[in-house]
Formats: structure tokens, C-alpha cells, sequence
């Protein structure tokens, strides 16, 4: 047997702790078609930081879309059909390397997912730039064995076999409308005995759920054969024969694969073709019966000679924007269920970008239509329609279990949220029951109307939640960003979610804190330093209102983009403190506004480059306290004394100023989380504020600060500052 191996790997990604679904790094590996052996190799190195501490990685594994994933165990909306996926957990020393391997036999052929992330996150705001932090860097290979030739199986062909040490590896197509597959094996011999130690696997591997069938027949009663009901169309099925004798031991026999073909009756939609015979249509057409009326489906045909199995409905596909699709019937609004043969609606969802969104089915039914005795049962299936429906409810194809709907009398609506659906051809199959009376389905039909949609975010998160799409090189997938405590796949989960009232004393806490910057304005424009009081102004202004913008909840208010009331509030909380210390300095009145200009240039260009790093306001501060510690030495030294020299300023301002500063930025860098931040933040803006109007110096006493020395006819006066030095603090 010729194998071929193949590498696949992708660029290392940066993990973060889980909050969100944005927090784990997604990966999209594809996986050639006969590929017999899929390994994945994990490796996870730290950063070699010393704050790298030993934690636990988890690695998710699905087939066909992104993984679900729910590490934080919250609710899920109704109605949310949801498989636990497949995970391994790496645990990683702080300063070692760690490896792991997952290794998957016979993995169906497309996209597969991995996706990774470190524990739930702590609450606790980190600073950017102000502690290192520790960098995971996580990267996934795939190692691939797929085999260069194989045999394939013809309809009703038996193919000859003769395994010794490896095993035979077979293939059968499988075309649309196929209602049945038949695989036997005939003619088996091993060494002349009649028993036949082979082991059929039929089918392809997927994760989270693996649904492939395996045959064994040593020495079975009857005729060895596998029956597959509803198989998955239009794709090849992978076939693996193995020995179960001795690798020197020869076991011959012969497969054969027979398909049972299903008969479709398509609806007529002639007025629609008649109308516009030059507009083509992206939907799902079945074959054309255009001599049949409505009222023909699921009865025999008289002319083609047995019966129909399914009623198959075009639907057309209607793209509205990035993981956005709107699925509807082409003619009609309400699809005709009857007992005899089910009715099938396919949605195709192949163009490689439609599992980054949520599948949502609804379906209603006529209250006068259904009587007591009735149901109307459905089920939603991959690859493949379920065709025999009944009240179990089963919807088990031969490799997909199924999601089961029903509408009845009690219950006229039915409504189901798939997440993440696969990348393939879905089905919905709706059939009439009469459970306790059979014949009263007979000449009864029952019209439901069906809303299909493929949505990013199911009801755009909610009022408390924020529909981001992500996006992993050319894939786009959605997530949820939840706000005010909700929680869950699509923000839901109220457990731990914040009252109104709650919402309204945050904010208000946020923004009336800021009136505290009253304090430093009265402070200096009594000492007529009228440049910081327009800072502190301009501070005031726009913090209360970016907190009032910056509400996660239903008490917000914003006057701008919250961009821009974010820059502003931040530039104005740099330039406070920059000048607060450069006016401490003491310098010269023009040294100290062009000191001022500068600064104020520099932090907003900072800003730019980095918003939230912690430097942009800690260098600016670190600078202009290395001036002002300049200029009270160069003072000390020239009078020979302490400067200030009033222990009162000390006692009295400087010291509580630096120490409300201190404990300022002590909250600010180390006692903030996410559920204390709102009176953590507003102590912050008091202690800010409250600094600032004990730490500006006092007004000269020795001099008028402005005196007007000339004045001109046409009532213009120039102002001179007469002070050059104050030496006398008070």
C-alpha cells in the first residue's frame, strides 16, 4: 500500500486567559481527502518571564467548524442544541516546554478546528506596561498519512480482496438522493476455513462525536452486511478492511457496495421559471416535475412507476452580509406536510465561511389546521435528510444524530439555535404523525410556515452584549462580548448580572466623582493660575462624561463617539498631572508654559501610539518631578535652608497631597478589578483631584501677579509679569 506523509503548520499565537470566545486562538488546519492517520502536535513554551507562573492549557478539537467550548459553565440560550466538544488538557511547568500529541484514525476530509486557551481569567485589571506579564506562546502541527491509491468499489460490483499484513483500503460514492447503502462481504476464505476474520470500518472519523460503523465477521450467522439508512450524499465513503488473523495468514473475499435510490418529488414552481426564464436562482432544485401539481406530493406516480420518498422543496439562498444568509421557500411561504412522505428543505452552508455563525430554525404551525390527534415531527440533519420519521423522534442518519423539532395542538411553535453549524448541506424533514390514529393522517396536511436564518450572534448578544466578528487569517467568525455581569454563549445568563439600580449608582459614582476636580479649580484660580485650572476644567469635562458613556449597561449617555470621549479623558488625566508638577517647580513664567506645551504635545502623541500603556502617563510625571526635584535642591543649596521652608506647607499640604497621590496610584495599578472598579475608580478621581489642590503652591504675597504697567489710546494694555523668583513659600 503506497502512504504519503505531510506536514501542516501555522504561526505561533499568543494565548490569553478565557473570558469570551474572542480569548481563545483559533486555528483551521485541512485535511486532504484518504488521509488514513491525522496527528496533531501541541507545544506550548512560557515567555521565560519571572512572573510565569505553572498553568493548565486547554486544546479544543472539531471537525467541520469552530469549537463550542464553555469553560466558564454558563447557560446557553433556549432552545441551543450544543455537543461538548473534545479537549485535552496541557499542563505546563513555569520554565519548561511542553509537548503533547492527539492522533485520529481516518479523519473525515476538510476544515478542522483547534482552538486553545489558558484558565478563566482573573478579575483583577492589569496595567499595560506596569508589571510584566507572561507570554504562552502556543503552536499546533498536523502531520497527515494518506494513501495514494485505493480501490474503488463500483454499484452492485463485487471487488476481489486479499489481505496479508496491512490492511485494504476501499472507497464508494455515494450520489444525492441515495436512500440506502448495502456493504457485504461475499465469498470469504481464510485458509480454506469458512469463517471470515475480517473487520470492516466504515465511514470517517469527526470530533466531537465519531459515528463510524464497524462490521465484524468472524463467524456470523447469516450473510455479513452493514445497512447505512440515509447515507451522506454526494461524497465519497471511505471503507477500511483489516485482518483478523496473523500478518502471514491470507484472507480473501469479495465487497460488494449496493445503493438503494431514493425517488425525489420536487415542488413545481412554474409561474416562477415562466416569469423569468433569464434569472437564475442559487437553491436547492431537485429533479423537475413540472406535470405535477401540489397536491401530488407524496403520492405515487403513475407514470415513472413507484413511489416518491421524499417531497424536496427549492429554497433559495440569500446572502446579506459576512456570516449572514436568509433562507427561503422560492414560490411560497408555508411548506405542505403530509403523512406519507416527508417534505425536505436543504440549506447549503458549503462556502467555507458560513460555520462562523448561528443556525436558527423556527418553524409554526396553523392552530385550525392541527387536530388532537396529530404532530407535525422534524428533524435537522447533516450530510444527509432523515426519511423516516416517527413519534421516537429519533433522527439518526446512518454517521449524524440528528435534532429532533415537533409541533402539535400544546405546542404550535418549535424553535432551535445550532451554533457553529458544519461546513455541508443541511436538511430539515418535516413529516405528519397520527400517533393514535393513523388513518386520520390519511387525507389530512398540515401547512407550516419555516424561518431560517444563519445569523452571527442570535438576537445581536442582547441589550447587554456586543456582537464582534473575529477573524484567523481569511476566516471570519462571530462572538459575543457581555457587559454589566451577563454572561453565556450570546450574553443570557443573568446569574451574576448587575440590577438597573446597580448599573445607575455605578454611574453615577463614575461621574460625580469628577466633581471632586472643583476642588483643584476654585484652589487655583484663587492663585490666578488660570492655565491648570482650564486643565483640570477640561479633565473634569470630559472623564464625567466618557464614564457616562462607558456604562455597560442601560444607564449611558454619550455626547460623542466614545473613541474620542476615551482620548479626551485620558489626554486630560496626563496633562493634569504634568503640569500639577511642573507647577510645583516654580519656574519662570515662560519656561513653565512652553514646559507645559511641549508635555501636552508629547502625551497626545503617545496617546496615539498606545492608549492604554501605563507609561504614557508615568514618563511624562517620572520627567517633570525630576524638575521639580531639580529646582527644590538647586533652592535648597542657594538659601541654605529646607524648601519649602514652612513646615506648615508640609504638614498641612505636602505631605497629605503625596500621600492621597501615593494611594491614588497604588488603586490604580494593583486593587482594581472588574467587580470593584466602580467605587475603586471614583476613589481614584477623588484622591486625584484632592492631590492636585493640596500640592499646588501658593500665591506670592510680595508682588501683584498681574500688573498692568502701560496702557495705549486705542484701550489695548499690556500685562507684565513683575514677579521673577518666589523665594517665600507660606
Amino acid at each position: 500500500v503506497g502512504l504519503v506523509s505531510e506536514h501542516f503548520s501555522q504561526v505561533p499565537q499568543r494565548l490569553s486567559f478565557y473570558s469570551w470566545y474572542g480569548s481563545a486562538r483559533l486555528f483551521r488546519f485541512r485535511v486532504p481527502p484518504d488521509t488514513i492517520l491525522l496527528r496533531w502536535l501541541l507545544q506550548v513554551s512560557p515567555g521565560g518571564s519571572p512572573t510565569c507562573t505553572d498553568v493548565d492549557i486547554t486544546v479544543h478539537f472539531r471537525y467541520g467548524a469552530p469549537p463550542i467550548i464553555n469553560p466558564l459553565g454558563t447557560r446557553f440560550p433556549d432552545n441551543t442544541s450544543v455537543l461538548p466538544s473534545f479537549h485535552v488538557t496541557m499542563p505546563l511547568s513555569a520554565m519548561l516546554l511542553s509537548n503533547a500529541s492527539v492522533n485520529v484514525s481516518h479523519p473525515a476530509p476538510g476544515d478542522w478546528f483547534v482552538a486553545a486557551h489558558l484558565p478563566p481569567s482573573s478579575q483583577k485589571i492589569q496595567v499595560k506596561g506596569f508589571v510584566p506579564t507572561c507570554a504562552y506562546i502556543f503552536q499546533p502541527d498536523m502531520l497527515v498519512t494518506r494513501v495514494a491509491e485505493v480501490s474503488i468499489m463500483e454499484p452492485d460490483m463485487p471487488l476481489l480482496q486479499t489481505l496479508l499484513s496491512h490492511p485494504s483500503y476501499l472507497k464508494v460514492f455515494v450520489p444525492e438522493y441515495t436512500q440506502e447503502l448495502r456493504l457485504e462481504l461475499q465469498d470469504c476464505a481464510s485458509n480454506g476455513s469458512l469463517g471470515c476474520p475480517v473487520r470492516l470500518t466504515v465511514g470517517s472519523a469527526t470530533l466531537p462525536s465519531n459515528f463510524q460503523k464497524v462490521l465484524t465477521c468472524v463467524n456470523p450467522p447469516g450473510p455479513c452486511r452493514l445497512l447505512l439508512p440515509s447515507p451522506p450524499w454526494d461524497r465519497w465513503l471511505q471503507v477500511t478492511a483489516e485482518s483478523l488473523v496473523g500478518p502471514h495468514t491470507a484472507v480473501a473475499f469479495s465487497a460488494v457496495a449496493a445503493l438503494t435510490a431514493c425517488r425525489p418529488q420536487s415542488v413545481t414552481f412554474q409561474h416562477l421559471l415562466q416569469s423569468s426564464q433569464n434569472q437564475s436562482y442559487n437553491s436547492t432544485v431537485g429533479q423537475l416535475s413540472l406535470g405535477h401539481s401540489h397536491q401530488d406530493l407524496g403520492r405515487s406516480d403513475r407514470v415513472g412507476g413507484g413511489p416518491f420518498c421524499l417531497a424536496s422543496y427549492p429554497v433559495m439562498r440569500e446572502d446579506m452580509d459576512v456570516v449572514s444568509v436568509h433562507f427561503q421557500l422560492l414560490d411560497r411561504a408555508l411548506v405542505t406536510v403530509h403523512s406519507d412522505t416527508p417534505s425536505v428543505l436543504q440549506l447549503r452552508l458549503t462556502t467555507g465561511m458560513d460555520s462562523g455563525g448561528s443556525l436558527t430554525i423556527s418553524l409554526k404551525a396553523n392552530k385550525t389546521e392541527m387536530a388532537n390527534s396529530t404532530m407535525v415531527a422534524a428533524c435537522v440533519n447533516v450530510a444527509s435528510p432523515f426519511l423516516s420519521l416517527s413519534t421516537s423522534l429519533n433522527c439518526t442518519t446512518a454517521f449524524f444524530q440528528g435534532y429532533p423539532l415537533s409541533l402539535s395542538t400544546s405546542s404550535l411553535r418549535a424553535h432551535l439555535i445550532i451554533p457553529y453549524p458544519e461546513t455541508d448541506n443541511w436538511y430539515l424533514s418535516l413529516q405528519l404523525l397520527c400517533p393514535k390514529s393513523p388513518e386520520d393522517c390519511e387525507q389530512a396536511s398540515v401547512h407550516v410556515e419555516t424561518t431560517l436564518f444563519l445569523v452571527p450572534c442570535l438576537n445581536d448578544c442582547g441589550p447587554y452584549g456586543q456582537c464582534l466578528l473575529l477573524r484567523r487569517h481569511g476566516y471570519l467568525y462571530a462572538g459575543c462580548s457581555c457587559k454589566a455581569g451577563w454572561r453565556g454563549w450570546s450574553c443570557t445568563d443573568d446569574s451574576a448580572a448587575q440590577t438597573l439600580a446597580q448599573q445607575r449608582a455605578a454611574a453615577l459614582l463614575l461621574t460625580l466623582s469628577n466633581l471632586m476636580f472643583l476642588a483643584p479649580i476654585a484652589v487655583s484660580t484663587h492663585r490666578l493660575l488660570l492655565v491648570e485650572a482650564s486643565v483640570y476644567t477640561y479633565t473634569m469635562f470630559f472623564s464625567t462624561f466618557y464614564h457616562a458613556c462607558d456604562q455597560p449597561g442601560e444607564a449611558v449617555l454619550c455626547i460623542l463617539n466614545y473613541d474620542t470621549l476615551q482620548y479626551c479623558d485620558f489626554l486630560g488625566s496626563g496633562v493634569s498631572a504634568w503640569v500639577t508638577i511642573l507647577c510645583m517647580a516654580r519656574l519662570k513664567t515662560v519656561l513653565k508654559y512652553v514646559l507645559f506645551l511641549l508635555g501636552t504635545l508629547v502625551i497626545a502623541m503617545s496617546l496615539q501610539l498606545d492608549r492604554r500603556a501605563v507609561w504614557n502617563m508615568m514618563g511624562p510625571c517620572l520627567f517633570a518631578f525630576l524638575i521639580m526635584a531639580s529646582m527644590w535642591a538647586y533652592r535648597c543649596g542657594h538659601r541654605r535652608q529646607c524648601y519649602p521652608s514652612s513646615w506648615q506647607r508640609w504638614a498641612f499640604y505636602l505631605l497629605p497631597g503625596i500621600s492621597m497621590a501615593s494611594v491614588a496610584i497604588a488603586i490604580y495599578t494593583s486593587m482594581m478589578t472588574s467587580d470593584n472598579y466602580y467605587y475603586t475608580h471614583s476613589i481614584w478621581h477623588i484622591l486625584l483631584a484632592g492631590s492636585a489642590a493640596l500640592l499646588l503652591p501658593p500665591r506670592d504675597k510680595h508682588a501683584e501677579p498681574w500688573d498692568c504697567s502701560q496702557k495705549f489710546p486705542c484701550h489695548y494694555q499690556i500685562c507684565k509679569n513683575d514677579r521673577e523668583e518666589l523665594y517665600t513659600v507660606t
